[in-house]
């Protein structure tokens, strides 16, 4: 917000509706922020010198002599290298006690980049999760979310990413985060030295829900800054999708405007797809990854949020606990990335393709077991090593708390591989079982 002496404040409104509130007044710009009657609002229309705002959090109770305060800008933030290691609220203020960052003001919400200006992405971001590494790689300009239950520790998986994530700055846009999560995020930042690449824009569930609406855009703002001015490679982690897409939903209830699927904006989609599209591989070298975690209500996939979700983003990653180990898993037969090709064998190893998709089919024959055991039929000798493996590889592999690079990875395959089954049941090239199978001691 700007300095008081320079905010310019009315007491006069004309018209109160449901949602907005319209007054006179000079001198004013199109989506400026104002607080009405100390609520956050914004202005969405402009006719002469008539006003009106929307009042995100409704206006009932406003009096006709409410104190309307502009802002004298629309949201935005100040960027430069100051931003690495800070936290921020929605508005782009500090949280941490540091001073506020000075640097180029940039308008928040901007359009996403020309597809003529974007190169296909090739760049590998290993992670150190094998659930994310082996059997479904990242690339740099990607867009992709994990669907995951409430319950799960999504947040950690995420806190973890940004540990690993081999980018040069990692960008939080944490939405509805409890008290609990911010402190967390930031004593594991702290705690491993690594704030001087990390940048957080925190709204907790203390706040107002419709700041949350803030936060993409605030990330995304910083995250153009790196990528584009500074050709780094960026990732932003966004958390918790479904609590902003609610947020959009309180915002068009109040506007009176007609619920569309599980009473969601009709604009829900374009609403996703601007914050997703900003995802990019740049031809100088920088990059935006967008990670984001969409949480799901009872495990459905059908809801309106991750359905409009997979239709935007490059694949999915599905976090669930595996009943056999009891550890949080990458679920591999419900999680896709879909430009993974564009980098495995290409920027890792040669075996990389034939191990991922050999252990997947085995971990199927290790379900199908199961599946058999449950309905009391008789194992095969086959079966009972699947399932042996099956525990194995979700242990060592698919676990989140894993952490180890690509190599290691495909190395670990190949023991369990050679620790439960013949060359020939793993059906993998003759060459490369030559080269890297691994006879179990």
């Amino acid at each position: 917000m700007t300095n008081k002496a320079f905010q310019r404040i009315y007491t006069q409104l004309e018209a109160i509706t449901k949602a907005t509130v319209s007054l006179r007044a000079q001198g004013v710009s199109n989506d400026e922020l104002a607080t009405v009657a100390g609520r956050l609002a914004q202005v969405v229309k402009i006719k002469d010198d008539l006003v009106t705002l929307q009042v995100y959090e409704g206006t009932e109770g406003i009096p006709t002599d409410a104190e309307v305060t502009f802002f004298g800008e629309p949201p935005a933030l100040n960027v430069s290298d100051e931003l690495a290691g800070r936290f921020f609220d929605a508005y782009g203020h500090p949280i941490d006690g540091g001073p506020e960052v000075e640097g180029e003001r940039r308008y928040i919400g901007g359009p996403s980049v020309n597809p003529y200006k974007r190169k296909q992405p090739s760049q590998l971001i290993p992670t150190g999760i094998a659930g994310i590494d082996l059997n479904n790689t990242l690339v740099s300009g990607q867009k992709i979310p994990f669907f995951a239950d409430p319950d799960q520790p999504y947040n950690q998986v995420m806190a973890m990413v940004a540990l690993r994530a081999d980018v040069d700055k990692i960008i939080l846009g944490g939405m509805g985060l409890s008290n609990d999560d911010y402190l967390y995020f930031k004593n594991m930042f702290e705690n491993a030295g690594a704030l001087n690449k990390i940048i957080s824009f925190v709204n907790t569930t203390e706040q107002p829900p419709v700041e949350r609406l803030l936060i993409p855009d605030m990330a995304l703002t910083a995250a153009e800054y790196f990528a584009v001015d500074k050709n780094e490679k960026v990732l932003v982690l966004l958390t918790d999708m479904t609590l902003y897409a609610d947020a959009l939903s309180i915002v068009s209830n109040r506007m009176d405007q007609i619920p569309s699927k599980d009473s969601m904006p009709g604009s829900l989609y374009s609403d996703l797809a601007k914050i997703y599209e900003k995802a990019v591989q740049l031809p100088a070298g920088g990059s935006i990854t967008i990670i984001a975690v969409t949480t799901l209500n009872d495990g459905d996939i059908t809801h309106a949020i991750p359905d409009n979700t997979g239709y935007i983003t490059e694949g999915q990653l599905f976090l669930r606990q595996d009943s056999d180990t009891g550890k949080v898993i990458v679920d591999p037969f419900r999680s896709l990335s879909r430009l993974k090709q564009l980098v495995i064998g290409k920027k890792t190893r040669e075996d990389h393709n034939q191990v991922m998709n050999t252990a997947v089919r085995l971990y199927a024959d290790a379900a199908n077991a199961k599946t058999k055991l449950e309905n009391g039929f008789d194992l095969s000798d086959y079966d009972n090593r699947c399932l042996a493996f099956a525990k194995d590889y979700s242990t060592r592999l698919l676990a989140i708390d894993v952490n180890i690079p690509i190599n290691e990875m495909l190395d670990t395959a190949w023991e369990l591989f050679g620790k439960y089954f013949t060359k020939a049941e793993t059906g993998i090239k003759e060459a490369l079982i030559v080269k890297y199978w691994k006879e179990n001691d």
